[in-house]
């Protein structure tokens, strides 16, 4: 099983649902205005979820604590 499918959302699908809202939105006689509003403030917490799950893969690699130094990784250089 691929674990990158079951951790990343389907884009498509929220896609679909945002247009299907809106669409109902106007329909109902909500303000084009009050609808970009709306969608101006939701830029924000957006980005913020996209760049933290992006961020969820780096965890993976080297590691970044200052506490190491480099004559304790290669005690031959000394």
């Amino acid at each position: 099983m691929n674990t990158n499918m079951t951790r990343s959302p389907n884009l498509g699908l929220y896609a679909v649902a945002a247009a299907i809202a809106i669409v109902g939105a106007l329909w109902v006689g909500v303000p084009a205005g009050t609808l970009a509003f709306v969608g101006i403030a939701l830029i924000c917490p957006l980005v913020m979820m996209v760049m933290m799950g992006g961020m969820m893969g780096m965890h993976h690699g080297g590691s970044n604590d200052s506490s190491t130094k480099s004559h304790d990784r290669h005690p031959q250089d000394r």
